[in-house]
């Protein structure tokens, strides 16, 4: 047998964590890491937060799944924490970022058909936007790398390039059901929106009575020094997908809509087996407890700041690797001079620094909220060690 029990489709490195130390991950070999990547975006508490463990064993110790056939007060009480704290009225409960945004997909169609517009099923994406990997979340996608092999795509589905308001008003027409749009692109290269873009496309869908879709499974949880990004920009969407950091590392989304967004979800369009189940729910709740409060969001957008200004700073030292800084929050990007993701393995394997790559040249500065000056003084160092050591004609380990 030649194949991996581990389906082979991650190009797996070297890196083999066993053991999480706050902001550090400890691989089986002893070798300990600084955790710039935090999962992608998910360990926002770190690795080893008392209140997130505890939570999650006190639950698992009482209840951690029973079916949604029956009422849910753990899923009832974060669910009205969510309402509370954002433009909604519902939220729909998931396992991941994709389902979530596949439930935002399913509820701005069904919308429509609720009113009787069955023919407005359409919705303008943008482009090097990534929402998932399931065939609708790939379909909403421009990239032709998660197209191969899975031909053919599913219908109703049109790219705009991002940040292109006259662009995306051109697009609309007699199928158009709404704009599904990541607020600040993370795959695509930590590139956030203009304010004039997405207040434009809010308009546009109160023009034409169009679903306006925010994807913050990466940007929102307070990862850019607000609960949600959208915050910042003075508009609310219809529907928002959120995943990643809201569980703090425990497997959960959600998805987020107003009254009038929900209209056609009725009993029985949609469901899921574990989603909501109490486990991930207690997880949730300790992760607000930490997050949903001013004092601490005004601490990521500062160390944010911090941490922004040292890399601009320090980019300028080395014109032919760096072009920019880019990002908001602890969402932080670095714009290189070529492909980065040679740089990334040299962080990784040189000097035990977790960043991950994305598209437009740009590897990810995604650290636990929770990081401290000394974290940052660590990173830069580590950075700034890697940069002088750094060979672009080596080859790639």
């Amino acid at each position: 047998m030649s194949i991996t029990p581990l389906m082979p489709v991650y190009p797996r490195c070297g890196v083999r964590p066993v053991r999480g130390d706050h902001c550090h991950l400890i691989s089986e070999d002893g070798t300990r890491y600084l955790d710039f990547a935090s999962g992608i975006a998910v360990n926002l508490l770190g690795h080893s937060n008392d209140h997130l463990i505890g939570a999650i064993q006190r639950q698992a110790a009482t209840l951690m799944h029973v079916s949604n056939l029956y009422g849910s007060p753990q899923g009832e009480h974060l669910a009205q924490r969510l309402v509370d704290l954002t433009f909604a009225d519902t939220v729909f409960f998931t396992n991941s970022g994709a389902e979530a945004v596949e439930c935002a997909i399913k509820a701005a169609r069904a919308y429509h058909s609720h009113v009787g517009n069955d023919d407005k099923y359409e919705l303008i994406t943008f482009k090097n936007a990534f929402h998932g990997r399931t065939m609708a979340t790939i379909s909403a996608s421009n990239q032709e790398k998660m197209h191969k092999g899975f031909l053919p795509l599913l219908q109703g589905f049109k790219y705009v390039d991002f940040d292109d308001l006259e662009g995306a008003r051109a697009a609309i027409g007699p199928n158009t059901a709404g704009f599904l749009v990541e607020p600040i692109q993370g795959e695509g290269g930590i590139r956030d929106a203009s304010d004039e873009f997405l207040k434009g496309l809010r308009a546009l869908c109160d023009e034409h009575d169009l679903m306006l879709i925010f994807d913050e499974v990466q940007c929102g949880v307070a990862r850019t020094g607000t609960l949600y990004a959208y915050e910042q920009y003075g508009i609310e969407p219809d529907i928002m997908a959120t995943a990643k950091g809201i569980g703090g590392g425990f497997p959960m989304g959600a998805c987020l809509a107003t009254e009038k967004a929900a209209r056609g979800m009725v009993i029985g369009t949609h469901g899921s087996t574990y989603g909501g189940n109490p486990l991930a729910m207690a997880a949730g709740e300790a992760v607000l407890d930490v997050v949903a409060n001013p004092e601490f969001l005004a601490e990521v957008s500062a160390k944010g700041e911090r941490l922004r200004g040292r890399l601009e700073q320090f980019i300028g030292n080395y014109p032919d690797l760096f072009e920019l800084v880019r990002g908001r929050g602890l969402m932080l990007g670095v714009k290189m001079k070529a492909e980065p993701r040679p740089f990334v393995a040299h962080l990784r394997d040189n000097h035990q620094l977790l960043a991950v790559a994305a598209g437009d040249m740009t590897f990810r500065v995604l650290p636990p909220l929770v990081i401290d000056d000394s974290h940052i003084d660590e990173f830069m160092d580590k950075l700034s060690a890697a940069a002088a050591s750094y060979d672009p004609e080596a080859p790639a380990t």
